[in-house]
C-alpha cells in the first residue's frame, strides 16, 4: 500500500478542519465520577453516541496522533506540506 502527498495534504487538511485540540477522553468511572462520557476540547465538548470507550479513546487520540503520523510520513519521503 502506498500514499500520495496529496492524499496526505487531504487528511491532514480534514484534522485540521476539526475543533482546536488538545481532545481528551473522559469517560464515567474512569476519569470523574458523575456525568456522561465526553471528548473534552478547546472549545466545546463532544458527546458521543453508541461509541465504546475504545471507540472515544481512539477519536480523542486521533487529533495529536494524525498530525505526528502525516509528518513522519511525509518526512519519509521528502515531502514538504
Amino acid at each position: 500500500m502506498d500514499i500520495t502527498k496529496d492524499e496526505l495534504i487531504a487528511i491532514l487538511g480534514r484534522c485540521n478542519s476539526t475543533t482546536e485540540g488538545p481532545w481528551v477522553s473522559f469517560v464515567e468511572s474512569r476519569d470523574h465520577t458523575s456525568g456522561s462520557d465526553f471528548i473534552k476540547t478547546a472549545k466545546n465538548d463532544i458527546e458521543l453516541s453508541g461509541a465504546t470507550v475504545a471507540d472515544q479513546d481512539f477519536i480523542a487520540a486521533a487529533k495529536t496522533d494524525i498530525p505526528r503520523l502525516v509528518s513522519i510520513i511525509a518526512n519519509h519521503y521528502g515531502w514538504e506540506l
